[in-house]
């Protein structure tokens, strides 16, 4: 479910990019604008989920892990 999620989250990143292209391009400025810096901001999220840490661990596959029963 979350490699779906993630999934849906670049290509929603891509849709902004190339939608704040053709907006600009049409001669709009601050639409585009918003459209880039929410892009950026998804394609960060993305990077913090999937980015793994010194041990080789990411947070998408910390999420995938079944939780630990309390106590332990």
């Amino acid at each position: 479910m979350l490699d779906t999620a993630l999934s849906l989250l670049m290509l929603a990143a891509l849709a902004l990019l190339l939608g704040a292209a053709f907006l600009w391009r049409r001669g709009e400025r601050k639409r585009p604008a918003l459209m880039l810096t929410l892009a950026g901001i998804m394609v960060m999220n993305l990077i913090i989920w999937t980015l793994p840490d010194k041990s080789g661990a990411t947070l998408a596959g910390a999420a995938k892990q079944p939780a630990l029963p309390d106590g332990q």
